[in-house]
């Protein structure tokens, strides 16, 4: 926390208080009905709301025990300190007793003696013995008039009082101590004029006994000493001396003077810091020396200002009853500087003083009445040097105001300079921000407006003020800190007013005009037009007449928005990114208003563009999407599209992105964790960051780059800030300001957060982010960390590298990468490129030498010898440096990554040549899967590697790959792992597999059971092998009643009802696998794949056991397709297993086309509104373009299924993958994908057959590949499909192969 304003402070002599308790400073001051107590300017120790809504009226803080006494008009309450903060904690207060005081027409006082005695005055004055609990009230004496000061002296033996305009102190001499029965003798100190202060000298030490000494100071504008008298008069002090605070600074008798006394234990404190501070010039110092000479006398300094620019300061030597004399009274310094010029103020000002035991500064609380109260540090030999320029004279430390009653809602402006705050009791105040290291906010204007207010909005930096009511609008100019009200106009609208906007100005340079709209929940709308004061010296005629036109304010159109749906609300969009440029133009480029939402959940975009010609505004949605949240309750959306939404309990979190439409995050808080706000703001480079607030903290997410690989979440916590150390009230609201602070209202007191922060989170400190000498962290820093480009060695950009076939460019990176490593030394920085061209990552090899480009970049830059070649050598090489060097773009786990990519790089590289390009994709990730099994919870390959081994023409070589991997025994859990029987086209190879799979499945226990691998044998229609094994198992006690069955034929129905009764006993004894098995005797397969499925769940177990059983063309495999794979791939959003299926049907128009959009819109099915997960993020994947540029020119049938992708939806599906590039941090790939991309020519009249329909031969492009020929499209597509099948079957096809090196030739190959 950089700021805490801890809010306003009453405006009561007796508001502040403090002192030097356990070897801390203590100051405590009242706010409202609270009380704030505090150990320095911006350290916040503790805020105490009373029970009661009063206000307080005094509060006073005693040094010996610590205790704090404070007083509403009926009660007095004394806290006591419940620890001192030995643990290294800060120290907390909490209530010890309360008693009840007679009502007064005048506020309380309340003081501090010895032995934790406390005096109470008003009408009369009472003595509590606080010790006890209830305190004890020991003495009692009724006033003639009520008190305005009463104060007990340090030793308790002495009380001073003073009423309203009075011109006698009275002064009570305590008589005995001890006993129960206290008594007192009285005496008057007359003076001339009403006197306005009193306060008893200051102890050097709690416990030291001194003589008593009263300072009395009074309208005559004469500060008087007293002291004790001599003798048994009735006469208990007399008068030692008088300082003239007017004559002391020369300026005639001003209104206005300000004084105080600085004590002589702080003049001692800051005497000695500024001796240590002055060092080894103390000598030469004439000023320290002087100082020196004052501060080692028993001396008290009264200093004088004037607020204008003069400070007078007098010493009080020796000040005692045996020295009487005018000649110890002496002036010190009469100083003139603009350090002293506190500009005008209306309002009274205490001064309070003091100096910390341990070596400080001196420092000076200056309260102001009118609600703040300024904090000033000064080097007291500056202070009282008049020769001196120093700027360590008078240093404002903090300035501590905030509001008396509290905060329900804070509104910033768009730039974040200015905030307004609002109380529930109508008071609004503006705040300027100043953002640095040292940011502050700064209290501009107080606005009392008492009618409701509804909606709130800042224009032109904060200088005004709009307040929307029910019934009218009005214009507050804040321009001066003096407000006033610019204009106020009525309105009357259909339906309740939303929101209040701010609209795009119509002339980017014009600042004089503004125009602002209301949104209601009928769709109506009305916008007003604002003619604003050029200049801030315009007087109240001039105002008036605002730049040459009568009104400033006026209705200048209303308007309905069409098509908005049924409102729920709508919400100025939160600021984010790059500063928007007003360009006149009503587009999507323009910057969005306004956010609405439905109570449908459907959220929407808008931005608006004013005509003041024709009087009229036209609104445009730039991005719209159903969310599927019903009746959200909260939603917040930024200028980058992003959009958070909060369910109707308030417990569950969702982050979208409008412009993808998709999820991005989803958390669920739990109902005792209500969310209450949400803030967008972003990082200067555009990445967002959301403020989630609940009653007692706040949680910052960040969004982090997109990861398919790890499927890693898209946004993480990364800072927690919690105000339950500080205050017990909850959260009112907060908003984010310029440069990443954020305020936080909380009760009467705002909070101040920097970016800087020190971080516990793993997420963070696992980022290996740099940090400050302080051990503090940025929080931009970090955000940018986790977002942003990747160094090309990076993990993720190598493995995309690989999906997107740019296998030459890895190698290169890794070459480079392995020389910088072999000279690497401690210290040196890793460049994020490793010195390669950029133009290698999008342009092609013949393009860069066409273009003049030396294509030997690397070679130039890095030294390397150009024959160097990578191996399996060169991988081991740089994984064992990498175990030896920490780089420091990368997380340890990115670096336990890059490690396995290295290792399985070298590995696919011997196999390269014999290989084709989705071989070495599914070699390379399957090898990787393998190393990093043990530390994912990923339990077997994607839908995405078995698609690039299902389109492989190397699957002999994959299947014996996969096979040494498993070291020969592969079982059905290996099996599933690696998706072999998803991804084998060759039906014969299939049945090999599964029968080595039945083998292993056998063999894998030492007591070899039969039961564990009939599932498989009965799949394969090998009956006999197992009854062979059944007649090995002895020792099975149900081997005689399994060989007699297994020995009938079960061709005849009556077996097979047989075994379809073992079958149902088996279902019942939870026996699964075996009952499938049972299912598969009796010819039931539809049976045994239903067991697989809702029983085993295991769907690549009811697709192996339906392609062995039945071949790839019969109707149950075609039904679990169509009924059971294709409905998962919909509900999950599974383009890749979508594609797969389609593709096994042997529809593979269906295939490519299922890539590029959404899979429920292939299918008749609908899309579920609430299942989010087919909207998440992760449905998403920029390897789908690879695949779509592979597959749609392979056959007739694919071209023609890319043919009825609409241009303009193959257009958005490359610029959506090109921006998924840029969200994982791969933007070079993104360029490459828009900068190579080759578009299908599509339809004129020449390309449709007679039939209608396009044909696929004249979208043919300059391609050097084959193009298989397999049109008709065979009628096994589920019937329900929105595709017009065909009813023809067609002859069986040889698939031939494209050649190698044209199937990616878009991305430069």
């Amino acid at each position: 926390m950089k700021a805490v304003l801890p809010g306003q402070p009453e405006a009561r002599l007796q508001a502040v208080s403090t002192g030097w308790w356990d070897g801390r400073r203590v100051i405590v001051y009242i706010t409202g009905n609270a009380l704030a107590i505090l150990s320095d300017p911006e350290t916040l120790l503790q805020t105490i709301y009373d029970d009661d809504e009063r206000n307080l009226d005094a509060a006073s803080f005693d040094e010996s025990s610590g205790k704090i006494a404070t007083c509403t008009d009926a009660m007095v309450r004394i806290y006591r300190p419940l620890s001192r903060g030995d643990d290294g904690g800060l120290p907390k207060w909490a209530l010890q007793t309360s008693f009840e005081i007679d009502h007064g027409p005048t506020t309380t006082t309340l003081s501090w003696g010895s032995s934790e005695e406390l005096l109470v005055g008003r009408c009369s004055l009472w003595l509590y013995d606080t010790t006890s609990t209830p305190a004890s009230c020991h003495w009692q004496q009724e006033l003639a008039s009520p008190a305005k000061a009463a104060n007990l002296s340090y030793d308790s033996s002495y009380i001073a009082s003073v009423g309203h305009h009075d011109r006698l102190v009275k002064v009570w001499r305590r008589l005995n101590f001890g006993s129960e029965e206290v008594h007192f003798e009285f005496g008057y100190l007359p003076h001339p004029r009403a006197v306005t202060s009193i306060q008893w000298r200051k102890p050097f030490h709690v416990d030291q006994t001194i003589e008593n000494v009263l300072y009395t100071f009074c309208v005559d504008n004469i500060m008087r000493v007293w002291t004790g008298a001599d003798g048994s008069g009735c006469q208990s002090l007399s008068l030692w001396g008088e300082v003239d605070l007017a004559a002391a600074l020369r300026n005639g008798d001003e209104p206005g003077l300000m004084a105080f006394i600085l004590s002589q234990r702080d003049l001692a404190n800051a005497t000695e810091r500024a001796v240590q501070e002055r060092g080894d010039q103390e000598k030469e110092d004439v000023a320290l020396q002087y100082l020196l000479s004052i501060a080692n006398r028993d001396t008290e300094i009264c200093v004088i200002f004037d607020g204008r620019g003069s400070m007078s300061s007098w010493a009080l030597e020796n000040v005692s009853s045996k020295s009487k004399g005018v000649r110890n009274v002496d002036n010190v310094a009469y100083v003139k500087s603009k350090d002293f010029d506190f500009g005008p103020s209306a309002a009274h000002v205490e001064i309070l003083s003091y100096c910390n035991k341990n070596a400080g500064n001196l420092q000076m609380l200056f309260h102001h009445f009118d609600g703040k109260v300024e904090v000033f540090q000064s080097s007291v030999a500056d202070f009282l040097d008049p020769t001196t320029h120093a700027k360590t004279r008078m240093i404002p430390r903090a300035i501590w105001s905030g509001h008396s009653a509290p905060v329900t809602k804070i509104v910033r402006n768009f730039s974040g300079r200015a905030a307004v705050s609002r109380t529930e009791k109508g008071e609004s105040i503006v705040w300027r921000h100043a953002a640095g290291p040292r940011p502050r906010l700064l209290r501009h204007n107080v606005i009392p407006e008492k009618r409701h207010i509804h909606r709130i909005c800042l224009i032109r930096g904060g200088r005004f003020v709009v307040f929307l009511h029910h019934e009218s609008i009005s214009v507050w100019d804040c321009t001066l800190p003096t407000h006033t009200l610019l204009a106020e106009c009525k309105y009357n609208v259909r339906g309740k007013p939303l929101c209040i906007l701010v609209l795009p100005r119509e002339r980017a340079d014009d600042e004089s005009m503004a125009h602002i709209a209301t949104v209601t929940s009928e769709q109506q709308g009305i916008v007003w037009e604002v003619r604003l004061p050029l200049n801030s010296n315009n007087d109240n005629a001039t105002k008036a007449r605002v730049n040459g036109h009568e009104r400033c304010l006026r209705e200048l159109c209303t308007f309905q928005l069409d098509d908005a749906g049924d409102l729920a609300y709508v919400l100025p969009v939160d600021p984010a990114g790059s500063s928007p440029v007003i360009s006149g133009f009503l587009d999507v480029f323009a910057r969005d208003v306004a956010v609405s939402y439905t109570y449908g959940g459907r959220v929407e975009f808008w931005t608006a563009r004013v005509s003041r010609e024709r009087s009229r505004v036209e609104w445009l949605s730039t991005s719209s999407m159903e969310t599927g949240v019903s009746e959200p309750a909260l939603v917040s959306g930024s200028t980058m599209k992003k959009a958070a939404l909060v369910n109707k309990s308030r417990s569950e979190l969702t982050i979208w992105d409008i412009r993808g439409a998709r999820l991005e995050y989803k958390q669920d808080f739990e109902n005792h964790n209500t969310v209450q706000d949400l803030d967008w703001t972003s990082t200067p480079d555009s990445q967002s960051i959301l403020a989630v607030g609940f009653p007692y903290r706040i949680i910052l997410l960040s969004q982090m780059r997109f990861d398919y690989l790890n499927k890693g979440p898209a946004w993480a916590p990364i800072r927690e800030l919690s105000i339950r150390d500080f205050t017990p009230h909850p959260i009112g609201d907060s908003t984010w300001l310029s440069d990443g602070n954020l305020v936080i209202g909380a009760g009467n007191q705002l909070f101040l957060y920097d970016r800087t922060f020190e971080t516990t989170d793993r997420l963070v400190s696992s980022t290996r982010v740099p940090h400050r000498k302080d051990g503090t962290r940025d929080l931009f820093a970090v955000v940018q960390r986790l977002n942003g480009p990747l160094p090309i060695f990076h993990p993720q950009f190598l493995s995309q590298c690989i999906l997107s076939g740019k296998h030459v460019l890895v190698r290169r990176i890794l070459l480079a990468l392995h020389h910088i490593l072999r000279y690497h030394v401690e210290g040196d920085v890793i460049d994020d490129y490793l010195g390669l061209d950029l133009a290698e990552f999008y342009m092609s090899r013949t393009s860069m030498i066409t273009n003049g480009n030396d294509p030997s970049y690397l070679v130039s830059q890095a030294s390397l010898d150009d024959d160097e070649v990578f191996t399996e050598d060169i991988a081991m090489a740089i994984c064992e440096k990498l175990q030896q060097i920490t780089v420091p773009q990368l997380s340890g786990h990115e670096q336990i990554q890059l490690l396995d990519i290295v290792e399985c790089a070298g590995v696919v590289e011997k196999q390269r040549r014999s290989m084709d390009e989705n071989g070495a994709r599914f070699m390379l990730f399957f090898r990787q899967h393998a190393l990093r099994k043990g530390r994912t919870n990923e339990i077997h390959m994607s839908w995405r590697e078995i698609n690039w081994a299902y389109h492989s023409t190397s699957q002999d070589i994959l299947t014996d790959f996969v096979s040494r991997q498993y070291h020969g025994t592969m079982l059905w859990e290996k099996a599933r792992e690696s998706g072999i029987f998803m991804w084998l086209a060759d039906e014969t190879a299939v049945k090999t597999q599964f029968e080595i799979v039945a083998r292993n499945e056998y063999t894998k226990s030492e007591i070899k059971n039969p039961v564990d691998c009939s599932l498989f044998y009965l799949a394969l229609r090998k009956k006999t092998v197992l009854q062979g094994l059944w007649r090995m198992a002895s020792w099975n006690k149900e081997q005689g009643a399994t060989q007699r069955l297994l020995a009938n034929n079960f061709a005849d129905a009556k077996w097979r009802t047989a075994a379809l009764k073992n079958a149902f006993a088996l279902l019942s004894k939870r026996r699964f696998e075996y009952a499938a098995a049972f299912f598969l005797l009796a010819d039931h397969l539809q049976d045994a794949v239903s067991v697989c499925l809702n029983q085993i769940k295991d769907l690549q177990l009811a697709i192996a056991i339906t392609r062995v059983y039945e071949g790839d063309n019969g109707p149950t495999l075609r039904r679990l397709l169509e009924n059971e794979v294709l409905a998962i791939a919909a509900q999950e959003g599974n383009r890749w297993l979508a594609s797969w299926a389609f593709w096994m049907l042997k529809r593979r128009d269906m295939a490519v086309r299922a890539l590029v959009t959404p899979v429920y819109t292939l299918l008749e099915t609908p899309a579920s509104p609430d299942n989010l997960k087919a909207k998440s993020f992760l449905t998403d994947d920029p390897a789908l373009v690879v695949l779509y540029s592979q597959l749609r020119q392979k056959t007739l049938q694919t071209l023609r299924g890319a043919s009825k992708v609409l241009p303009r939806t193959e257009w958005e599906f490359v610029l959506h993958n090109a921006r998924l590039y840029d969200r994982m941090g791969c933007d070079l790939l993104g360029l490459d994908l828009v900068r190579n991309w080759e578009f299908l020519r599509h339809t004129s009249p020449a390309t449709l057959d007679f039939a209608g329909e396009i044909d696929p031969r004249k979208l043919l492009g300059r391609r050097s590949s084959l193009v298989v020929q397999d049109l008709p499209v065979s009628p096994v597509a589920p019937g329900d499909m929105k595709t017009g099948g065909h009813t023809v079957k067609p002859p069986p096809s040889v698939f031939e192969e494209p050649d190698s090196n044209s199937l990616l030739d878009s991305f430069g190959f």
